[in-house]
């Protein structure tokens, strides 16, 4: 079933995106990262610390897969879960920080 919160099309940030198919506001659930668990990093996989130094890789099957880095974000994860940092309009790509060895990319 298609997510309601967000769809995926050709980014001017880079390659495929993620997108708000509605206006989102601030706090809101956007979706949830889904995948299998890997130990191996590639692309799409998303690091989420799991309580007290336990960090799992989930190597994405949704399209949440397709986020793209921003040094200045609209969403942030908790653990699994992405969420609005501010309200995200219509349209507007969804964007998050991939950390800090990203600091210096826009």
């Amino acid at each position: 079933m298609p997510n309601r919160n967000y769809y995926n099309a050709p980014s001017p940030i880079h390659g495929t995106g993620v997108f708000a198919a509605r206006r989102i506001p601030r706090g809101d659930l956007i979706g949830v990262y889904t995948g299998v668990t890997t130990r191996r990093d590639s692309t799409y996989v998303l690091w989420v610390e799991w309580g007290e130094g336990r960090t799992v890789g989930r190597l994405g099957r949704s399209g949440l897969r397709f986020l793209n880095h921003s040094s200045r974000p609209n969403a942030e994860f908790d653990g699994d879960r992405l969420y609005a940092r501010r309200v995200i309009r219509k349209d507007e790509e969804i964007t998050f920080h991939y950390g800090e060895e990203w600091a210096d990319e826009p």
